[in-house]
């Protein structure tokens, strides 16, 4: 039953990081760069962010590859 505990407060942590996470990068303005696309009709609204999504895959990769060069 510990592991089960320990597990559990881990996966909480991470969800508050990755909440702490997508705050810090809304207000950093991803989300809503150009390239991104944002339809918007009457009650519907679809948000795909392309170039969003390139830069946290570049930055990601960069992390990964220097982690792994240690």
């Amino acid at each position: 039953m510990q592991s089960i505990g320990k597990m559990i407060i881990t996966i909480g942590v991470l969800l508050i990081v990755l909440g702490g996470a997508l705050i810090v990068f809304q207000k950093m303005g991803l989300g809503r760069l150009p390239g991104d696309i944002f339809i918007k009709k009457g009650n519907f609204t679809f948000i795909f962010p392309v170039m969003t999504s390139i830069i946290i895959s570049i930055v990601l990769s960069l992390i990964f590859y220097l982690i792994n060069r240690m």
